[in-house]
C-alpha cells in the first residue's frame, strides 16, 4: 500500500452546503473528497460518472427532501471526486502518468484508511459504478453493500470505443466545446429531458451544461482515457458477496450493459431497477424512483427511514407491487423490479 503525505482540509462550508472539502495527498495524487454528516456514522462513499462530480451527479437524489432522513440519517457521506474533476479543480499536468482503473480504486483505499474507515457503503453511477465494484472485487472486506446507477463492467463495446474516440479527440482539439457536451448530455440523459427543437432542455440539464463548463479539459481527457483501457470484470462479478443494488434507465445507452451485469451477480444478493422514461443517470433525471428500493436495500443492514415518505404524487409507492417491497425481498432474495413514476 503506498504511503500517503500530509493531508489538506480546507472548510468551505459556505460553498458545498454544510458539507467539508479535504484533498487527501495519496501515491497515486491528490483526491478531492466532500464529507457530509457525522463521522460516527456508517459511512456511503459515491463516485461519479466522467466529466461530473458530486454536484451534477448526485445532488438531485442528496438534495430531495424523501432522502434526506434515508441518506443523511443513517450515514456520513464522502464523495469522492475523480482525479482534478472537483469545483474549481486546476489543469493536470499532462506529463503525469494517466491513471488506470486499478490505479483509481487503490486511490479510494487510500481516502478510507485516511479517515480511518473500515467496510463501508458504495455509491457509483456508470464509470464511477464501474471503479466501486472494481473495488469490492480487490479489496472485498472493505465493502458493506453497493448502490450502482446504470453499471458498466465489461471493456468498452466497438459503439462505447467510437464515442470515446470522438470525445478524446474533442477534448484534446478544441477542449469542453459544445458538441462534446452533446455527447456527454446524451451519455447521461434521455431525449425526453435534453429537449429538442420545440420543446425546451429541462433545468436539470441546463444546470449539467453549465457544470461541464467548469471542467478542464486535459482531466476529463485523463479520466476517459483510463476508462477507456479498462478490463472486463464480468467473470469477476461472481465472486462478488455484499448485496448489490442496480439501477437503470430503460433508455440509458448501458442499458443492456446493466443487464448483462445483473445476469452475472448472484440472484441471492442482487436486484436490479429499470426506471422506464430515464437515462442513465437517474440519481438527477428521476432520484424518487430510488427511494423506496433504497429504503428496503438498507432494511437489510439493520437501517430505517425515521420519516416515512407523505402522499407525495412523485413517490413511486403506487407503482411497485407490495410484495416486491418486503425486507426479505430487498434485503435477503432480491428481485427485479420496474418503475414508472406518475406524471
Amino acid at each position: 500500500m503506498a504511503e500517503w503525505s500530509n493531508s489538506v482540509s480546507v472548510n468551505v462550508e459556505t460553498i458545498y452546503l454544510g458539507g467539508k472539502e479535504h484533498i487527501i495527498r495519496t501515491g497515486r495524487g491528490s483526491v478531492s473528497v466532500i464529507v457530509y454528516g457525522d463521522q460516527d456514522k456508517p459511512a456511503l462513499i459515491t463516485y461519479p460518472d466522467l466529466a461530473l462530480n458530486y454536484m451534477s451527479c448526485f445532488q438531485g437524489l442528496f438534495f430531495c427532501p424523501e432522502a434526506a432522513p434515508l441518506l443523511l440519517h443513517n450515514f456520513c457521506i464522502y464523495h469522492i471526486s475523480p482525479p482534478g474533476h472537483e469545483l474549481g479543480a486546476a489543469a493536470l499536468s499532462p506529463e503525469d502518468p494517466v491513471p488506470s482503473v486499478d490505479d483509481l480504486t487503490d486511490q479510494i483505499l487510500e481516502v478510507l484508511n485516511y479517515f480511518r474507515l473500515g467496510a463501508v457503503m458504495g455509491m457509483g453511477v456508470m464509470a464511477g459504478a464501474y471503479i466501486l465494484t472494481l473495488f469490492a472485487m480487490k479489496y472485498k472486506e472493505r465493502i458493506l453493500g453497493l448502490i450502482l446507477v446504470s453499471p458498466l463492467c465489461r471493456a468498452p463495446s466497438w459503439t462505447e470505443w467510437f464515442h470515446n474516440r470522438v470525445m478524446s479527440n474533442l477534448l484534446y482539439f478544441y477542449g469542453m466545446c459544445e458538441l462534446l457536451k452533446e455527447y456527454l448530455l446524451f451519455r447521461y440523459f434521455s431525449k425526453e429531458v435534453c429537449g429538442s427543437a420545440e420543446v425546451p432542455e429541462s433545468d436539470i440539464v441546463q444546470a449539467c451544461r453549465r457544470l461541464l463548463d467548469e471542467r478542464q479539459s486535459i482531466n476529463v481527457l485523463r479520466f476517459l482515457q483510463a476508462l477507456d483501457r479498462r478490463p472486463d470484470i464480468s467473470e469477476g462479478l461472481k465472486t462478488l458477496r455484499c448485496r448489490t443494488l442496480i439501477f437503470v434507465g430503460e433508455n440509458s445507452p448501458f442499458h443492456s450493459e446493466a443487464l448483462y451485469m445483473t445476469a452475472k451477480l448472484d440472484g441471492r444478493c442482487s436486484a436490479l431497477v429499470e426506471v422506464q422514461a430515464c437515462g442513465s443517470m437517474v440519481t438527477e433525471e428521476q432520484p424518487y424512483a430510488m427511494l423506496i428500493p433504497m429504503e428496503y436495500f438498507v432494511m437489510g443492514y439493520g437501517l430505517y427511514r425515521p420519516v416515512k415518505i407523505n402522499g407525495s404524487p412523485r413517490s413511486p409507492l403506487s407503482c411497485i407491487a407490495p410484495e416486491l417491497l418486503s425486507p426479505q425481498s430487498m434485503g435477503l432474495k432480491l428481485k427485479p423490479i420496474k418503475t414508472r413514476l406518475s406524471t
